[in-house]
């Protein structure tokens, strides 16, 4: 019994797709302009008209394609190509900044072009409902690109940012310095140390400044990621100071118990510049007469 209910499902979704397969290609002209219209619609001139025409053309192509070959299954090898146009759409619609519904639009409004009427026969209305069905599972599939895209675009984005708001500058020959403005976690300490080390290897430096005036509070986790970054730099022979050590921080870290143990602190960058400059045997009041 149960064989023969999947043969007669298998014939009637057999049926259904050649029906549809049938419409679409009868009213291709005025399916897909009816189409673009809906899109455009909601789009308001955000994208040529040109480049959606072309966009939802090979689409509809596809669409047809993966009807006649495949019915309904859109997971398998004869939806490959909508699929891949779905993709790319979705990734061009994530980078240029569009919304998720604008993205979903594209697909979705497809299945208003073949809205049953009164004078629709009940074998059509059957072919749109499953189209319809469809049509939801490939718009599902288009946002889960775009959110997949997002969530990359995003990541780069805070890589960027976090390479920026972390540089390593060179004070004095033999001196370089790490002004660090905002939270200090243990991704952001990942990439200090990797910026910092390299430094010290390019530059040939043998004293690091490490400046948290820009850092809103120390606590333990902050105090452990600072730590662990003066023993990297320790490791490639270089001495490290930490300055920025204003009184409310100073509290703090008495109040917590955290120890710096023989890591020099320093109140302000300018200090903590002259403590490395002595370590480096410059004389402080010929080097401020030639600055």
């Amino acid at each position: 019994m149960t064989g023969m209910r999947e043969g007669v499902t298998s014939v009637a979704e057999q049926e259904i797709s050649t029906r549809l397969v049938e419409l679409l290609t009868q009213q291709r002209e005025s399916l897909g302009a009816a189409w673009l219209e809906n899109v455009s619609a909601t789009l308001r001139g955000r994208i040529s008209v040109a480049e959606l025409d072309r966009e939802l053309r090979e689409l509809y192509s596809a669409l047809v394609d993966g009807l006649r070959t495949g019915g309904f299954d859109w997971q398998g090898d004869s939806y490959a190509e909508v699929r891949a146009l779905l993709g790319e759409l979705s990734r061009n619609r994530a980078r240029q900044g569009f919304s998720p519904t604008e993205t979903a639009v594209s697909v979705l409004a497809g299945k208003e072009i073949l809205e049953p009427t009164t004078e629709t026969s009940a074998e059509d209305i059957q072919a749109y409902l499953r189209l319809s069905r469809l049509m939801d599972a490939l718009g599902l599939y288009t946002l889960e690109v775009y959110a997949k895209t997002r969530e990359e675009i995003i990541s780069a984005q805070s890589e960027q940012l976090m390479e920026l708001s972390t540089p390593v500058v060179k004070l004095w020959e033999g001196v370089v310095a790490v002004p660090l403005v905002g939270t200090l976690d243990s991704a952001r300490t990942q990439v200090v140390m990797e910026k910092l080390l390299q430094t010290l290897v390019d530059t040939g430096s043998d004293q690091a400044i490490i400046d948290i005036t820009g850092v809103p509070a120390v606590d333990t986790e902050v105090a452990q990621h600072l730590l662990k970054t003066v023993v990297a730099a320790r490791l490639m022979g270089a001495e490290c100071t930490i300055s920025g050590i204003r009184p409310q921080i100073a509290q703090t870290i008495v109040a917590l118990g955290i120890q710096f143990g023989d890591i020099v602190t320093k109140a302000t960058l300018a200090d903590a510049l002259k403590h490395a400059l002595r370590r480096n045997s410059v004389d402080l009041g010929r080097a401020g007469g030639a600055a």
